[in-house]
């Protein structure tokens, strides 16, 4: 009974002195996010909010199905038909590794809508949220 309270003391103890320490201020901690899933996170928001959820006709006829949370270090989020979820996707929005480089592929980039999701895509990764070029 003494031998477990001295342990519970002395662990008490550390915890103790252990929260008292400081860290310095200017050290940033880090996310545990890597380059390429900080980067597809931003234009992944952006895509949701202009092509999504604002009902814009252009993408009315898909749905955003996300895949940022890959365990194989390629995050990414494609458009697929949204009458057939599970269908092949027309697009897929990727990057990978340590690289904030995003890539942009499928049958979407052909089709006159391309210019526009390449500029979008663009914009986002740049870090200008907007949904709209402005001139």
């Amino acid at each position: 009974m003494i031998k477990s309270k001295t342990i519970t003391f002395v662990a008490l103890a550390g915890f103790v002195l252990a929260s008292c320490q400081s860290s310095p201020k200017s050290t940033p901690v880090p996310s545990g996010k890597s380059a390429a899933l900080l980067a597809m996170e931003q234009v992944a928001i952006s895509a949701h909010k202009c092509w999504i959820a604002s009902k814009d006709p252009a993408f009315r006829q898909y749905q955003m199905a996300n895949e940022l949370n890959s365990f194989s270090g390629t995050p990414r989020f494609l458009l697929v038909p949204a009458k057939h979820y599970g269908g092949k996707p027309l697009l897929v929005v990727q990057a990978q590794g340590n690289s904030s480089r995003v890539d942009v592929f499928g049958p979407l980039m052909n089709d006159p809508l391309g210019a526009r999701i390449g500029a979008d895509i663009a914009r986002w990764q740049a870090g200008n949220p907007a949904c709209a070029a402005t001139a």
